[in-house]
């Protein structure tokens, strides 16, 4: 006990010290009007941020090796300067905590156990080998790994019932869900539709918002246990924004001791982009094809054959049941259809709407 006590006055001590050390700095980044410039990424930079409190909310171009790179070692040196936090992955669906809480206490070799936690997400939809160094990390260091998302069946309910599908009454209340603010809806739509390169249908864009408020509120829900001891939440940048992500559904005393990072790509949408977080750090663009080059156009029902709730007119309101209007079970029995029709997943810009289910 006295050597967690010791433990922990280090810990604080660092994060003080951090704190002094950058404050100007990342005070400045913070304030940073759109356009300012993105100061490069280091590890020290960013070790340096993620030490200043204890709840952080570390952004990610999923895709992006120089980033993984870069957040793994800034983990591993936060550990190494004594933080114990617990690593919440926005890779796992929070119905899997209970088999990957099982995988972290079984024993044998990290490589396999990486490999069974892996398996355990189902091994596909993201790339995976960018995400083995933090598992490897989590299982050397004993620390918790948390499995925060919600998954895409989940998803679809938000979309076509409202948040009542997966949200109680008090759970609203705590995540502040009862009332969506308009510019938060309008803001989320806009990231949906310049994300899927503007080939989602307007009608769509509310309840897709929806679902994406939904998966913020999910992440805050599931890091909010280990808040006193320390959590890094891994994710996109767009979960990671200060004035739309997973910070909003934190209460006001939780996000005064929360920290917004965004890694974004050295690329002429960066300084608009910094003014969303506390810190921003810019990294080189990771090479990639085009990924709305072969996007075909997303549809609901057909051009040919209008279905009745899909106007703008008539279309519900994103938390009124129904919100996905003419998508309904009995025309598309089959939810995995209509989660690749509405592609909701890859919901926050820079995620690529072209990658594969």
């Amino acid at each position: 006990m006295l050597r967690e006590a010791k433990r922990l006055a280090t810990v604080d001590a660092l994060r003080l010290a951090a704190g002094c050390l950058v404050a100007s700095a990342l005070a400045a980044c913070a304030a940073a009007p759109a356009g300012a410039p993105v100061p490069p990424a280091s590890v020290d930079a960013l070790t340096q941020a993620m030490m200043r409190q204890p709840i952080v909310l570390l952004g990610e171009v999923h895709d992006n090796a120089a980033q993984h790179a870069l957040r793994a070692q800034a983990l591993r040196r936060m550990v190494e300067q004594g933080a114990r936090p617990a690593i919440a992955f926005e890779q796992f669906d929070r119905e899997q905590q209970d088999a990957v809480e099982r995988l972290r206490r079984e024993p044998g070799d990290t490589a396999t156990r990486v490999r069974r936690l892996i398996a355990a997400a189902g091994g596909r939809g993201w790339q995976w080998e960018l995400y083995r160094p933090y598992l490897a990390l989590a299982l050397d260091e004993n620390l918790p790994i948390v499995a925060a998302n919600l998954s895409r069946p989940q998803a679809m309910r938000v979309a076509q019932e409202g948040l009542g599908a997966v949200f109680d009454a008090q759970q609203r209340a705590a995540l502040g869900l009862d009332t969506i603010p308009q510019d938060v809806q309008r803001a989320q739509e806009r990231e949906i539709e310049q994300g899927h390169c503007g080939r989602v249908p307007q009608e769509a864009l509310p309840a897709m918002a929806l679902a994406q408020i939904a998966r913020d509120a999910a992440l805050a829900q599931a890091i909010e246990p280990y808040f006193d001891r320390g959590v890094v939440l891994l994710t996109g940048n767009g979960h990671a924004r200060r004035d739309i992500g997973v910070a909003r559904h934190l209460s006001a005393p939780d996000r005064a001791r929360t920290i917004t990072i965004g890694l974004l790509e050295d690329d002429d949408k960066a300084p608009g982009e910094a003014a969303y977080f506390d810190v921003a750090m810019r990294t080189p663009v990771q090479p990639r094809p085009d990924p709305c080059a072969h996007l075909a156009p997303m549809r609901i029902g057909t051009a040919e054959q209008p279905r009745p709730g899909l106007g703008r007119a008539s279309t519900p309101l994103p938390s009124e049941p129904g919100a996905l209007g003419g998508i309904q079970r009995e025309r598309q029995p089959d939810e995995a259809k209509a989660d690749r029709l509405l592609r909701i997943e890859g919901l926050a810009k820079h995620e690529n709407p072209a990658q594969p289910l």
